[in-house]
């Protein structure tokens, strides 16, 4: 069955000294423009807002969550609908997603000027970012409401998620984010060509299920752990991140002032913790001794 976020390409495969014509799946990256629609009726105004390179699929989700972790929106109630728009699409293809909010709702567009890259590279630049990540975000993201997880469940995660990774497995080029349980139940998972935006998909779709804040949840990243994954997963409440690679320091620093509980490098049933060691259950109480400075 055909997938909108898979193309099937010839390729020639070479193995040792023998080679073959083939057909190859390959996931797609196409540029996705969003735009917001806002103001009173008689004066709405229009305003483009970002473009980022993404696979397509669940784009109103893409929308909505990286409006919502960009401060820009407060909750999924302020959007009247989101759809394609292909008024600036000579290709009619549904590359641009027009957001409209709901009459009354004002858009802290001044967040947009925060100096987040908006690419996979992840990262930031410029002004105070985790002062100005507190002052919008509107959930007490890694507060001691008691959310834990075994380290036996936590292990059994990349498994979980590898099985249900689905375009991965017929491309081999997809990140993914991952909601479960802290008794290791899959709730939710998105895969896109940015790790940025499968994580946006899957907070935006998080919202319109009215999930947030996501306190008692546990996300697990396909990837490394950078500060603007942490910076998303913090507006949306989650308290708990494990991460299949490896975290940035500035991603340690976030994860530390919020409280949050970071995990990297999670395979082969080993893990290291970076941050929050108070949420992890492990058969042995000395590997949560925090380490000398």
């Amino acid at each position: 069955m055909s997938s909108p976020s898979v193309i099937h390409i010839p390729v020639v495969k070479v193995n040792a000294n023998r080679s073959a014509r083939e057909e190859d799946s390959v996931a797609i990256e196409e540029p996705l423009e969003i735009k917001l629609e806002y103001g009173p009726a008689d004066g709405r105004e229009l305003r483009n807002i970002s473009v980022t390179m993404r696979t397509p699929g669940h784009d109103a989700e893409l929308a909505t969550g990286f409006l919502f972790t960009e401060g820009i929106i407060k909750n999924a109630d302020e959007i009247k609908s989101a759809k394609h728009s292909f008024i600036a699409c000579a290709e009619n293809k549904e590359n641009t997603m027009l957001v409209t909010l709901e009459q009354g709702v004002i858009p802290h567009l001044q967040n947009t000027e925060r100096n987040f890259y908006t690419t996979s590279s992840c990262g930031v630049c410029g002004k105070g970012s985790i002062d100005a990540i507190r002052t919008v975000s509107n959930f007490a993201a890694g507060s001691d409401d008691g959310n834990v997880i075994h380290s036996l469940v936590l292990n059994q995660l990349p498994k979980i998620l590898r099985g249900h990774q689905r375009v991965f497995d017929d491309t081999g080029g997809l990140h993914a984010s991952a909601l479960f349980t802290p008794l290791g139940e899959l709730l939710l998972l998105r895969e896109d060509v940015g790790r940025h935006n499968a994580l946006d998909k899957l907070i935006g779709a998080a919202m319109m299920y009215n999930w947030l804040p996501l306190q008692q949840t546990v996300l697990l990243l396909s990837g490394r752990a950078s500060f603007e994954l942490i910076q998303k997963a913090a507006m949306a409440g989650i308290s708990i991140i494990a991460a299949v690679g490896a975290p940035s320091s500035l991603a340690i620093e976030l994860a530390n002032e919020f409280n949050i509980t970071l995990i990297g490098f999670l395979r082969d049933e080993r893990f290291n913790i970076y941050a929050g060691a108070h949420r992890l259950m492990v058969p042995d109480e000395a590997v949560l001794t925090a380490p000398s400075a």
